[in-house]
Parts: C-alpha cells; sequence; structure tokens
C-alpha cells in the first residue's frame, strides 16, 4: 500500500520545496540557506540513528552515499538556489530541470541495462511537452532577452541538471543496499561539505531571521529535507531509475497549483493543457514495465 501511494506524495512533497524556497530567499543567501537547512536535517537525523542503532556497513558505503548528497542535495539545490537567486526566473529553471527524466533514461540504458519501450520514449516526449507549456511564462524572459538569462546562471542551472541525473544513476547503482536511515545522513554529510565550502566563500552568511524564514526553512527541513529525501530514496530502490525520474515532470505542475493557491498566481488554457501532458507522460512511463538486460 505504501508504494502505491509513495509517487503521489513524493510529488506533491517534492513540488512544495520550490514554494519554501521562495519564501526564504529573500533573508538569507542561497548557499547559506541550504547549509542551515542541512546541519538542522543532520541535528535531528543524528540522534534518531544513534539511539535506534542504524548505520551503515562500512567507509565504502558511507562514500557513496556522501558522493549521492554532494549531487542530488548539494549541486541540484545549491545549483538552483543560486541561479534563481542571480535573476534567472523560475520557469527557465524548472523548464531545464524537468529535461531530467529524459537525460536519466537515455543514460540508464548504457549505464544501467534498462531498455526501454517505445510508450515509455513517447512518454517522455510528452512529459517534456507539457513541461514547456507549464513554464511557457517564465520563457517570455528569454525571448525578450531577461537580464537573469545570463551564461552564469545557465551554467549553474545546467550542473543542477547534471547534479540530479548523476546522484539518481549513482544511487540506483552503487547505494541501493544502504539503510535509509543511516545513508540520508550520510548524504547530508556530503552536501555540507559541498554547499558550506561555498557558503564560506563566495557568500556573508548573513540571515535574518523573520517568521516566514523560520516557517520555510522548518518547512524544508521537516517535509523535503527528511520526508521527501527518503520517499526519493525507497523510490529509486524499489523502481527502474527511469520510471522514477519520470515523476519529476509533474513537479512544475503541482508546483503551479500550490502556487495558484498559495500566492494567487493564475494558470491560463496553455498551462493547464500542459498539466494535462504531464499528467499523462506520468501516466504512461510509470505504467510500463522496463526490461533489464542480463548482466
Amino acid at each position: 500500500m505504501l508504494m502505491r501511494v509513495a509517487p503521489i506524495v513524493f510529488v506533491l512533497l517534492w513540488s512544495t520545496g520550490f514554494i519554501g524556497s521562495k519564501l526564504g530567499a529573500e533573508d538569507a543567501e542561497p548557499f547559506t540557506f541550504l547549509s542551515v537547512r542541512f546541519l538542522l536535517t543532520l541535528a535531528l537525523l543524528v540522534p534518531v540513528a544513534l539511539i535506534a542503532g542504524r548505520g551503515t556497513r562500512g567507509w565504502a558505503e558511507r562514500g557513496h552515499a556522501i558522493v549521492v548528497g554532494m549531487l542530488i542535495h548539494g549541486a541540484y539545490l545549491g545549483g538552483v538556489f543560486w541561479a534563481i537567486r542571480h535573476g534567472m526566473p523560475a520557469g527557465v529553471s524548472a523548464l531545464i530541470v524537468s529535461l531530467q527524466p529524459v537525460l536519466t533514461s537515455l543514460l540508464a540504458a548504457p549505464l544501467l541495462g534498462e531498455t526501454l519501450r517505445l510508450r515509455h520514449w513517447i512518454g517522455l516526449a510528452l512529459g517534456f511537452t507539457g513541461a514547456l507549456l507549464i513554464c511557457a511564462p517564465g520563457l517570455r524572459d528569454v525571448v525578450a532577452g531577461g537580464q537573469g538569462i545570463t551564461p552564469a546562471t545557465l551554467t549553474a542551472v545546467i550542473l543542477a541538471l547534471l547534479g540530479i541525473t548523476a546522484g539518481t544513476l549513482y544511487q540506483k547503482r552503487f547505494a541501493t543496499g544502504a539503510d535509509l536511515l543511516a545513508g540520508t545522513i550520510w548524504q547530508y554529510v556530503g552536501a555540507v561539505a559541498l554547499i558550506g565550502a561555498g557558503a564560506f566563500l563566495f557568500e556573508t552568511r548573513e540571515i535574518h531571521w523573520t517568521p516566514k524564514f523560520v516557517f520555510a526553512l522548518s518547512w524544508l527541513v521537516l517535509v523535503l529535507s527528511i520526508g521527501a529525501i527518503t520517499l526519493l530514496m525507497l523510490l529509486i530502490r524499489q523502481n527502474a531509475v527511469a520510471s522514477v525520474s519520470g515523476l519529476f515532470f509533474l513537479v512544475p505542475a503541482v508546483t503551479s497549483l500550490i502556487a495558484w493557491f498559495m500566492f494567487g498566481e493564475t494558470l491560463n488554457a496553455t498551462q493547464l493543457s500542459g498539466l494535462v501532458l504531464a499528467t499523462l507522460a506520468v501516466l504512461m512511463i510509470s505504467g510500463v514495465r522496463l526490461r533489464r538486460t542480463p548482466a
């Protein structure tokens, strides 16, 4: 029963991350914001692991988890937060990152031996088209030559895309056997090492502890860093990595719906069409069983 509802819960939780980031972005620089988020997550998880007697089986397993954390938490979140902070429209960054399922599927075949059927490729095409339609308003800045679209911000988002793609593949290849709790802890150790270095090298590390920032930080720690990430690791462990990645096509749509509810941001007919296509794409991708070629 848990695995049936896990994809739905994951998409809902993951989508709220963009809302939480928007709420707290004005009160802390991106690497500083993320560093505090990761440290608080560790402060909550480490005592639980110690009390439960949960741990990894050696330094090789810990090393794999650290690499995953640097890629999924560090490179992905750090790149997106930095780009948006420096002016890139959220819609443009969301569109670039939405290429992750396509890139992951292309690499899953040679690296993990997953063979994709035609229905899966059609689903990927529909999903990307849906994401493009959902993010259409933000793309106006590209057409108009928006100042936020610079080589630096584009590089940051592309690094974020490569980070989450590589992290997903690496997790499936090397770290699916690790204890979920202990593995998550070591992931955040890797994330803190990478993002913390960025905060000390490039930022003032000043934080305004406003009620809005405290709420956003609490939500991101409890709901995203613990809840959503645990579900993502569980889904990667239980399913083909390409199918799990397809869930990310729904994130722009769900994020738009949440933004409409919380901030009054409207959805036009084009975006609603994209939402339908993205939903259809995920149903196609998750509904087809992937064949795994013999090792």
